[in-house]
């Protein structure tokens, strides 16, 4: 019976994501929110919560993480990455500290303590790859000039996170930095392996990938990158890292193929993480910290679009090409709601948990609603502007910037 009702409760999941797809598409607007508010209103405290498909929905959200950042992967080669990530070191930084200062701020004011602060801090800090990925393909954008510096600055993060959250486990233990010396070194060279891989020997992993069948070739890139990102998370790093420097192994004809045999998948399994994270938010436990998390997240908006506009500027991206940088880089996620999982389950405060709850939900709404009405705000200043002139006589405004620009990625 078990069986029956979860293969029910999961096909119910499937069809109702394809419902709130279909509307989504009827209006023009980003699925996203749709999906994170479906998870909310069936998950613990919602109003019809599921009850045997937890474990495929946890799987589920998992695999949509990993092919969302091994397709992003797939745009580009090593050589641009690394190119990218040393031209865009600055603006990592500038990112880490614009964007973690309003979490320590709000932890330092309400009294929470140094560890809280460094807590809350890294939940303000780290833009959701995964919604962020979603975004840049649901919108086409992915071709854009501003997107290697975006993708710069999600590499940087992730990373980053690779050597907070040894430290962060540390301190939540009472043990101090020195303790989470021995893990952050084994995160290191995890990521140092991965690298020197992608970088220098990626033709044979392409090699080892490469099918004439469709399908061969859909089992060895899923089965490879799962791995890898398995691997880099056991190892202490981000499993999107992982999966994300798989993508930038292949290139080529191979990679245009990868992608149009796993878009599917990635698309199912996405849908299922962005549910996965409204199932387990407690929608009783937000109101307290409502009013917290939206002053938080205005804030947050105004750091990571200053962040996105900065870096892109330093690329020579145009003004509308800069503000997508911005938008795109505004939602919460994945990252967000482990940080304060582990601050919550080590007995830190409780009352993180639904601030940080509150805080990623606003954003994971709000980001992709801001994503999706930049070109149409675009347009209509353009219009007012020019005094209401037939827009046909007006430049258009395109998504992407065919106009090169010195030192752009």
């Amino acid at each position: 019976m078990d069986a029956a009702t979860a293969l029910i409760e999961i096909g119910a999941v499937i069809l109702g994501l394809g419902l709130l797809g279909a509307v989504s598409a009827r209006f023009a607007i980003s699925p996203i929110p749709l999906y994170l508010l479906a998870g909310l209103a069936f998950g613990q405290g919602g109003i019809l919560p599921l009850a045997t498909s937890e474990e495929f929905t946890a799987t589920g959200a998992e695999i949509g993480v990993i092919l969302l950042l091994f397709t992003l992967g797939l745009e580009y080669t090593a050589p641009e990455l690394v190119g990218t990530l040393r031209h865009n070191a600055a603006a990592g930084v500038v990112d880490l500290v614009l964007n973690a200062a309003p979490g320590v701020a709000v932890a330092l004011l309400l009294g929470w303590g140094p560890v809280a602060a460094v807590a809350l801090g890294g939940v303000t800090y780290v833009t959701s790859s995964g919604i962020t990925a979603k975004v840049l393909a649901d919108l086409g954008w992915l071709g854009n000039r501003e997107v290697p510096v975006v993708l710069s600055l999600l590499v940087f993060e992730d990373l980053t996170m690779a050597v907070y959250l040894p430290i962060l486990t540390a301190l939540l233990a009472g043990a101090g930095f020195v303790a989470g010396l021995g893990t952050l070194a084994v995160a290191a060279a995890t990521i140092t392996i991965i690298l020197i891989v992608a970088l220098r020997f990626g033709r044979y992993v392409e090699m080892f990938v490469a099918s004439p069948n469709e399908e061969v070739l859909l089992l060895k890139a899923l089965g490879l990158t799962v791995l890898v990102a398995g691997v880099a998370q056991a190892l202490q790093v981000s499993a999107a890292v992982g999966a994300f420097l798989v993508g930038i192994a292949l290139s080529g004809p191979l990679a245009h193929t990868a992608r149009q045999v796993l878009t599917p998948l990635r698309d199912l399994f996405a849908a299922v993480f962005f549910v996965f994270f409204g199932l387990h938010t407690d929608p009783a436990a937000l109101p307290p910290m409502l009013g917290i998390a939206l002053v938080l997240a205005v804030v947050s908006i105004l750091t990571k679009i200053a962040t996105g506009w900065w870096a892109a500027r330093r690329a020579g991206i145009s003004t509308l090409g800069r503000a997508r940088a911005g938008v795109a880089l505004t939602p919460r996620g994945e990252f967000n709601i482990v940080i304060a999982g582990l601050a919550v389950s080590a007995g830190l405060n409780t009352k993180i948990g639904p601030l940080a709850a509150a805080y990623v939900l606003v954003l994971a709404v709000i980001g992709p609603i801001l994503a999706r009405s930049l070109e149409p705000f675009a347009r209509w200043r353009s219009r007012r502007r020019s005094g209401g002139m037939n827009t046909a006589a007006e430049p258009a405004v395109t998504t992407s910037d065919p106009d090169p620009a010195p030192g752009a990625p």
